[in-house]
């Protein structure tokens, strides 16, 4: 499975040549360029503009995903909902592998949904905090899910990134040096081989 990153929290997943694009946003997120994708389907983890601006994406009609998606509704705070609403978690699965991409949650799920999260490839989760959960809490969470690779998304990084939330390096030191791999691209080939750890793919 091929994962691309395209900066803030969008990605693209790649299986078969069937693409998905995951959290799409508009181009008011600082450092940004205006994102312009082509997919065969796209999904959003809640309608702010900077996770849900699906007319970024043109659709190419593909229907025959080979991608199951299992969505686990949570929040995007750690009131219920009620300060930024709800937020839906989704787990990816194909070529035998187990991608999920957290959105922007903004708590720690509920024993049931971390359940569902664990024995994952690869989990793609909100480091930058104020919006989401913060460094800390995403390490806490990773922790206890123990995905095999790691993708910190949603932090600031120069100019890149809106400056209330924190920095990537406030989630990579809280690993050791030799956990954190900084790919230099934005892509990652995820096959069931690929190094343990976190992988900090860079937007370009």
């Amino acid at each position: 499975m091929k994962i691309t990153y395209y900066g803030h929290s969008c990605f693209l997943l790649e299986s078969e040549g069937f693409r998905i694009a995951v959290d799409p946003y508009r181009d008011y997120v600082p450092g940004y360029r205006k994102l312009e994708l082509e997919a065969d389907a796209v999904y959003c983890s809640h309608g702010h503009d900077d996770h849900c601006w699906v007319q970024a994406v043109q659709l190419s009609g593909r229907a025959d995903s080979p991608f199951r998606v299992t969505e686990i509704e949570g929040y995007h705070d750690d009131v219920q909902g009620s300060k930024r609403g709800p937020n839906t978690m989704r787990l990816f699965e194909a070529e035998g592998l187990r991608v999920a991409h957290l959105g922007d949650i903004g708590c720690m799920p509920p024993e049931e949904d971390l359940e569902q999260l664990k024995s994952l490839d690869a989990c793609l989760v909100p480091v930058g905090g104020f919006f989401t959960i913060n460094a800390q809490q995403a390490k806490d969470l990773m922790d206890i899910l123990k995905p095999r690779i790691i993708i910190p998304m949603h932090y600031r990084l120069g100019e890149l990134g809106f400056d209330v939330i924190g920095t990537l390096d406030a989630f990579t030191q809280l690993y050791s040096p030799e956990e954190v791999h900084f790919a230099g691209v934005n892509t990652l080939d995820l096959t069931k081989i690929s190094p343990a750890g976190v992988t900090v793919l860079q937007y370009q």
